[in-house]
């Protein structure tokens, strides 16, 4: 299985809590700067929890391992201030792209707080502060929001924000592609011609895959749960299993039009490095 024409691809990382994890993460960038990514992307966590971390990695893979790299900027808790000396921060140190959410609540709050509580809000904020520095990229959910009304609602939601002034977006992981024909084929429809950009999560631990996943509303398909199950603790079969399966379905987002793909790599490169080289015959 490949596809002749390589088609551009970012990799996504979250901030570390220590010394060694930040190390690793670096080093796992490094070997990802190999397949000559688009760009990367760096997680931010509830309530700008993580800021220092996101800064601090954002910086060191943009200018040390010199792959482009994307902070997520949330607006949940954060004052228009906060927002505005971060975007200058990130001006200033040659950052093009940014990924705006409206971002998780923290634990125990009910609905967001801060002065911009939506994420078509904070995208237009940044384009009032910065005109057309940034590339601003998005969020979709192909399955819906887990917090969604209902699908119409999300789909409203995605288009607003969409409208607002983002250049593209990255989705939600899925393990169904005609979730994400149908959402592209819905948008398309209602006026948004950005490029939707596939979340891939490649398969590695069933247990935290299924929790996560049970968190965020992507379904993951009873045939696969079964599978996985089957498997019980075999780590080796597990990771070849889940490398068939995610290779076959960015095979299929590919050949329907998918503009590029966006690994969630938590941290790690091989499990991504495994489907990606799948889909180019290596």
């Amino acid at each position: 299985m490949s596809i002749e024409t390589k088609k551009p691809v970012s990799f996504e990382f979250f901030p570390t809590k220590t010394e060694a994890g930040h190390e690793k993460l670096i080093a796992t960038g490094k070997a990802l700067a190999a397949e000559n990514p688009e760009f990367f992307s760096v997680t931010y966590g509830a309530g700008g929890s993580t800021r220092d971390g996101t800064l601090k990695t954002v910086l060191q893979l943009d200018q040390e391992v010199q792959v482009p790299t994307a902070p997520h900027l949330s607006c949940v808790g954060d004052s228009k201030e906060d927002l505005r000396s971060l975007l200058t921060l990130y001006r200033e140190s040659g950052i093009k792209r940014i990924v705006a959410l409206r971002g998780d609540l923290p634990s125990g709050m009910g609905q967001a707080s801060g002065e911009l509580r939506y994420a078509n809000e904070l995208v237009e904020f940044i384009r009032a502060e910065t005109g057309d520095h940034f590339h601003i990229e998005v969020a979709a959910y192909p399955e819906a929001h887990p917090q969604a009304r209902h699908f119409e609602a999300d789909l409203e939601n995605f288009i607003r924000k969409a409208k607002s002034g983002a250049d593209s977006a990255i989705t939600q992981y899925f393990f169904t592609a005609d979730c994400y024909f149908y959402f592209v084929d819905r948008v398309r429809k209602a006026g948004v011609d950005i490029p939707i950009v596939p979340g891939i999560m490649p398969i590695t631990n069933y247990s935290k895959l299924a929790r996560f996943s049970d968190a965020c509303g992507a379904e993951i398909p009873r045939w696969i749960r079964k599978q996985l199950e089957s498997y019980g603790d075999d780590s080796e079969s597990i990771a070849a299993f889940g490398t068939q399966v995610i290779t076959e379905l960015c095979q299929r987002l590919i050949d329907g039009g998918a503009p590029s793909l966006h690994f969630y790599t938590l941290n790690q490169a091989e499990p991504s490095l495994a489907v990606w080289r799948n889909l180019h015959g290596k």
